[in-house]
């Protein structure tokens, strides 16, 4: 079993002020200096993004289950829904992974919307979904590179919560990682803890595909990132 964990700064996410505009909502034009210094300001707070982690774990005792369209990681059944199912089906190994932000990002945003500032709260939670988001594609490249020398590819990430895979199916994710795997906690309803942190799996093998046009597989129509990447 292959296991790879990552540490990374901000830095080397490769984000700028552009995309956290994007996700935030604002069009080129548009008025926003005002949120821009909020921004930057939050930015350029050190200890923000200082647990910013990734890991996976690839299995190779998988077993596609036509049926019910679900699939098996070492006997544990993930009822990944039709749709999933298809992208992974040509798989021949899977990798889990878990990454997320660290925990200081979710505490400063519950502060500051405690201290009665909506406004920088949102900011601070989206620029939170936007590192971790970075940090999976990040840990996703890396991956797609190890496997590269063997004739392989992969496919895009999929999650729990997204493209119809019921989020209690965390549950079963967890199932097949160890304890505190990337410093996140599984909570009774299947929320992470921090709140800022990603599960997920990725398809690996030779006739695998990766679509580099994921929102019309996605039936979330009130994504923030929907259709960002495509434009």
């Amino acid at each position: 079993m292959t296991y790879s964990t990552f540490q990374y700064k901000y830095e080397d996410l490769d984000l700028d002020l552009t995309q956290i505009e994007k996700v935030l909502g604002y069009g080129e034009g548009e008025d926003r200096v005002i949120v821009n210094a909020v921004i930057d300001g939050i930015l350029k707070e050190p200890e923000l993004f200082s647990s910013i982690r990734a890991e996976y774990r690839i299995y190779e005792n998988i077993e596609f289950v036509n049926a019910d369209k679900s699939l098996n990681i070492n006997y544990i059944n993930l009822q990944t829904n039709k749709l999933i199912f298809g992208q992974l089906k040509k798989a021949e190994s899977l990798a889990i992974f878990l990454c997320t932000a660290g925990e200081e990002i979710g505490k400063r945003t519950r502060k500051v919307m405690a201290g009665g500032d909506p406004m920088t709260g949102y900011i601070y939670d989206m620029i939170g979904s936007i590192v971790v988001d970075a940090a999976a594609e990040k840990m996703q490249s890396e991956l797609g590179k190890s496997v590269l020398s063997a004739g392989k590819k992969i496919t895009n990430r999929y999650h729990p919560g997204y493209c119809g895979w019921d989020v209690s199916e965390q549950h079963k994710i967890f199932r097949l990682v160890p304890d505190n795997f990337c410093g996140i906690r599984l909570t009774d309803s299947a929320l992470m803890d921090p709140v800022k942190s990603l599960s997920g799996i990725i398809g690996i093998g030779e006739k695998v595909r990766f679509n580099h046009h994921t929102c019309r597989l996605c039936d979330m129509k009130d994504c923030a990132y929907r259709d960002l990447k495509e434009s």
